[in-house]
């Protein structure tokens, strides 16, 4: 399977407020889920890369909005990492910021074409998980909704839960792992194509992506 080839990758900004970042030259895709849900091991994979976003066992890591530009064979497409949410031990002032600082984001960022929401498959559709894509669906922004960590799952155990998951949300559940790099060829085809760089492959044709329902061209 073949993907189009990363030629840079780079980070840009930090911010704590969306005025903050570089106005959107190229089409933006964002990165949300809770803290310690694997998200900036998901974006490393995802672009080949083991240090470009920095990763920690500690959660709640991210605090800002990290916007880093990707540079491919067809193509130019920015990253932005949300903060993790969810995370109880930080102060309840960084936390009440947070809100509003991904909502602002979320609802005034011109170029954004979708948002990728990580699940961990072994905790599956939290609360906030569940907000957070009501809201998405409200603002009327497309989903790619990933399952991260899906090797720490027994094999036999794993295309059930991302069935539970597909249940549960009504959407299609693409599975991944940062340390094998199951998925990322189909997740990176899929980010492309709403970013309208062409994918080289279909991105609704596996690896496993639970579902109660047939993906929409959209996919949400």
């Amino acid at each position: 399977m073949n993907v189009p080839r990363i030629h840079d990758a780079r980070f840009i900004a930090s911010a704590t407020d969306v005025s903050q970042l570089p106005a959107p030259m190229f089409a933006e895709v964002a990165f949300a889920g809770r803290s310690n849900v694997g998200k900036s091991s998901l974006i490393n994979s995802l672009l080949g890369r083991k240090k470009l976003v920095r990763t920690s066992s500690t959660p709640g890591c991210t605090r800002g909005l990290n916007l880093f530009r990707v540079e491919f064979s067809d193509g130019v497409l920015d990253l932005v990492d949300l903060p993790g949410y969810g995370y109880a031990k930080r102060s309840k002032a960084e936390r009440l910021s947070w809100g509003p600082m991904i909502e602002n984001f979320l609802t005034c960022r011109q170029g954004l074409r979708c948002i990728v929401v990580i699940l961990d498959i072994r905790r599956g559709l939290l609360d906030d998980d569940l907000q957070l894509l009501e809201f998405l669906d409200h603002v009327g922004h497309d989903v790619l909704l990933v399952a991260t960590k899906l090797d720490k799952l027994p094999r036999n155990k794993q295309k059930p839960s991302l069935a539970a998951l597909g249940r549960a949300t009504g959407r299609r559940v693409l599975g991944y792992s940062s340390d094998t790099g199951y998925g990322r060829d189909h997740l990176l085809s899929a980010v492309l194509q709403r970013a309208a760089l062409r994918p080289s492959v279909d991105p609704r044709v596996g690896p496993e992506g639970a579902s109660t329902r047939t993906p929409s061209e959209g996919g949400s």
